[in-house]
C-alpha cells in the first residue's frame, strides 16, 4: 500500500472518532428523553462510544497485522 493511502485511512479513522454523535437505539432514546435534566442520556451515550471503540481498534489491529505480513512477504521474495 501507499504511504499516502494509509495517512488517509488513519485521518478517516480519527475524524470520525472526533465527531459528536447520538449513539441511541429507538426504545432507549423513547425513554431518556422523559429525563427532565438529561444526565442520563448523556451517561447512556457516553457508555455506547466506550463499547463501540473495541471493535474497531481490533479490526484495526488485525488490519495492521496483515498489511505488516504482506509488506515482509514482499521484501523477502
Amino acid at each position: 500500500m501507499d504511504k499516502k493511502l494509509v495517512f488517509f485511512l488513519f485521518f478517516v479513522m480519527f475524524i470520525g472518532l472526533i465527531l459528536p454523535v447520538n449513539a441511541q437505539c429507538a426504545m432507549c432514546r423513547a425513554v431518556l428523553e422523559s429525563d427532565p435534566d438529561g444526565t442520563a442520556a448523556k451517561s447512556i451515550n457516553n457508555g455506547i462510544m466506550y463499547l463501540m471503540v473495541f471493535p474497531y481498534l481490533l479490526v484495526g489491529g488485525v488490519g495492521i497485522a496483515v498489511y505488516r505480513t504482506l509488506k515482509n512477504r514482499k521484501k523477502e521474495a
